[in-house]
């Protein structure tokens, strides 16, 4: 819906105005701040990540998880790049701007983290950090949209974009993962009993079901 309303715009609307003239007039004064504090979304901190949360996946038997963390942040930022930002054509300074790259990167991350260690079934222990991480990631990600305002490389609705853009990825991504013959798959890959699997997505369905 966003697209549709700021295609082809090469100007702030009055949205864009009042939440952006603020920032970019407080980060005009710390620029080299802005950048630190956008760089976690650009392509090698988040690739860092990505792989951090597939070894830690990978150490814990969950091959579903290693997966939807390695095609998280190529597939959220490859729907930008390809498709919407040259479909929707909005410009910032001549720059195509619209979903933000680096808020999708982040907010894909913060999704992937939140989908592995909130979605159930999840073991008692540890609560505090299965919470803890999940809230921190979404942090970043503000924090990384808030900076890309600062730096004029986007406007407020660019960012909200992209984190629809990645958290819709995630999401997207995580059904098909969840389908009966993926779930076979990767249960046969990981050498885990399909059974297994399907008591595990069947949980999850239930305790959905019960909220």
């Amino acid at each position: 819906m966003l697209g549709v309303l700021f295609a082809h715009q090469d100007q702030a609307d009055w949205l864009d105005r009042a939440v952006d003239t603020p920032i970019i007039a407080w980060f005009s004064g710390h620029p080299d701040l802005a950048v630190r504090l956008a760089s976690p979304g650009s392509l090698i901190p988040a690739a860092v990540l990505s792989a951090a949360i597939v070894i830690a996946c990978l150490l814990t038997g969950r091959l579903n998880g290693a997966v939807l963390a390695a095609l998280a942040v190529p597939v959220a930022v490859g729907l930008d790049e390809s498709l919407l930002k040259p479909l929707f054509h909005r410009t910032y300074l001549g720059n195509l701007v619209y979903p933000s790259g680096h808020t999708t990167a982040m907010f894909a991350v913060a999704a992937t983290v939140t989908v592995l260690l909130l979605v159930p079934p999840q073991p008692a222990k540890a609560k505090v950090l299965r919470i803890a991480i999940p809230a921190a990631a979404c942090a970043l990600g503000c924090v990384v949209a808030v900076a890309v305002i600062g730096l004029r490389w986007h406007y407020f609705t660019d960012t909200v974009a992209g984190a629809a853009v990645g958290i819709g990825a995630v999401c997207g991504l995580a059904l098909i993962l969840d389908l009966p013959i993926v779930r076979s798959w990767l249960a046969r890959a990981s050498r885990q009993p399909p059974a297994a699997q399907e008591r595990r997505s069947q949980a999850a369905r239930g305790h959905a079901g019960a909220s």
